[in-house]
């Protein structure tokens, strides 16, 4: 119906920002209380510490455009990681009871495959 493919590199931004400052923030919460935070994972505390800064790295790379690609791939194997957890560990449903549901990490993984697959658009730092 419409041809915006001249919007393309235009509407990147955004997605590119929101993803970043979840994924920022998540990091910054892990490395700020990196016991807490481990053991609501469920995972040992050096391994919560280095998801945490792999996040906050992450949302920064994906962000600013410096190597997006390579962040979002790892931020797409965390969010793999935590979908695991939620769907046969602690059993969430799609939706969640008590908590987020596993909706969230599917519409992460989502952004993430299309920073990943544009390259993050025009307005990047580093390829």
């Amino acid at each position: 119906m419409f041809n915006l493919d001249f919007l393309t590199d235009y509407s990147l931004i955004p997605l590119r920002v929101m993803v970043g400052l979840v994924f920022i923030d998540s990091g910054f919460l892990d490395l700020r209380n990196p016991k807490e935070r481990a053991k609501s994972m469920g995972v040992p505390e050096p391994l919560g510490a280095f998801i945490g800064l792999a996040e906050l790295l992450g949302g920064i790379a994906v962000i600013v455009g410096f190597l997006q690609q390579l962040a979002a791939i790892g931020l797409i194997l965390i969010m793999i990681g935590a979908l695991q957890k939620k769907i046969f560990v602690w059993k969430t449903g799609f939706w969640g009871k008590d908590s987020l549901g596993w909706n969230y990490e599917l519409i992460f993984i989502s952004m993430l495959l299309v920073i990943l697959c544009t390259d993050g658009g025009r307005f990047v730092l580093l390829r």
